[in-house]
């Protein structure tokens, strides 16, 4: 351990296997259903969850919009319209995009669309598709964004700015079942869109970095499940190690030092390839659902492969001893360093406020945080 770090200085210390003075106290968000509970068992805002539970400022927080230095989402110009409402009903919302898919939204539970027809991609939708996704379209950046940037970078707490997405966006947008027929069906397409999206998030990020300095680049794939990844590894070697080298690379450049890649599920199959085209930090090593081990992932990848997350989320409503014993399984890792611990997954509403609040105590107990 070292003298009292900042907390920007503290994350650059733990990832760079530097002496540091305690870990930050850190989660991955929780369900909707999770607050309501939270708000009826006596939190009085949802936007002090930090202060009240004790933890540190979340690393997340703004993320997905680069802290509102840019919009990432599709733009759809003046006159035109993305979607419609085909159906609704007191459960749900089902609408229809002008690429012919069909999605339906709960309006009662956190869960993610449920895609009734896929949205079709060919040389046609393909035009629409980068006029909706345009990175030069200056509506995706605010008026004074130069002057919000000096902003942030006076900010004393770990931030990370949203570095891109090269299979999770399109998995978006065409469903699992449409993204892997394109790769067959049409493979010049499919290795298009990828390189398109790598350009992409390199023309709207580029400008931002310039001006400001965030300590890691978040990339959001979802790639894998529960039983492996959702494409194969020759799959990733031939069509996406090119264009996240190019990415990553780039962000290097910028002095981006660290790049962090989120795929639920699996990853086993895909560690090495990330680790290969420059990613360095794993998240969020789902522990409850896959039995992944962050220990046993050290010792195979060494100090190349850097951690976040890797706690079970499902053992913090099991009480303060279950608690104890994996973040005490932990603690050499940590000690190590290049690993932050904290719950492997949004906190889901099986988990009381008292309960969340107890792995917080147990967790500053165990690591003198």
């Amino acid at each position: 351990m070292s003298q009292t770090l900042a907390p920007r200085e503290r994350f650059s210390a733990i990832m760079n296997f530097q002496p540091f003075d305690r870990l930050p106290v850190w989660y991955f968000g929780y369900w909707d259903e999770t607050i309501a509970r939270w708000k009826n068992e006596g939190l009085a805002d949802a936007n002090l969850i930090e202060k009240e539970t004790g933890m540190d400022p979340d690393w997340e927080k703004g993320m997905w919009n680069t802290h509102g230095l840019t919009d990432y989402k599709m733009l759809v110009p003046p006159g035109e319209k993305l979607d419609v409402v085909i159906e609704e009903t007191d459960e749900s919302i089902t609408k229809k995009n002008v690429f012919g898919g069909v999605t339906q939204h709960s309006k009662k539970f956190s869960s993610l669309p449920h895609n009734l027809e896929a949205a079709t991609l060919n040389r046609e939708t393909w035009k629409i598709y980068k006029r909706f996704f345009n990175a030069d379209d200056p509506v995706r950046r605010p008026v004074g964004w130069q002057e919000k940037a000096k902003q942030i970078n006076a900010r004393t707490h770990a931030t990370a700015f949203f570095a891109g997405s090269l299979y999770g966006q399109m998995r978006g947008f065409l469903g699992l079942e449409g993204i892997s027929y394109l790769c067959y069906d049409d493979p010049e397409l499919f290795e298009e869109v990828i390189e398109y999206h790598a350009d992409f998030f390199m023309k709207v990020n580029g400008p931002i970095l310039e001006q400001t300095q965030f300590e890691f680049g978040y990339i959001f794939e979802d790639c894998c499940g529960k039983n492996g990844p959702l494409f194969s590894p020759d799959v990733y070697k031939k069509y996406y190690d090119k264009y996240y080298r190019r990415l990553i690379s780039f962000y290097r450049s910028k002095g981006v030092e660290h790049i962090l890649l989120d795929s639920d599920g699996k990853v086993d199959d895909l560690i090495p390839l990330w680790l290969n085209s420059g990613v360095d930090i794993l998240f969020p090593v789902e522990i409850g659902t896959w039995q992944a081990d962050p220990v046993a992932l050290r010792k195979q990848y060494g100090k190349n492969l850097k951690i976040m997350g890797g706690f079970d989320k499902n053992l913090i409503p099991k009480g303060e001893a279950a608690i104890r014993k994996q973040l005490e399984y932990l603690k050499p890792l940590v000690q190590e360093g290049g690993f932050v611990p904290f719950p492997d997954h949004r906190i889901p509403p099986d988990c009381s406020l008292a309960d969340f609040k107890k792995y917080v105590e147990v967790f500053k107990n165990v690591f003198n945080a």
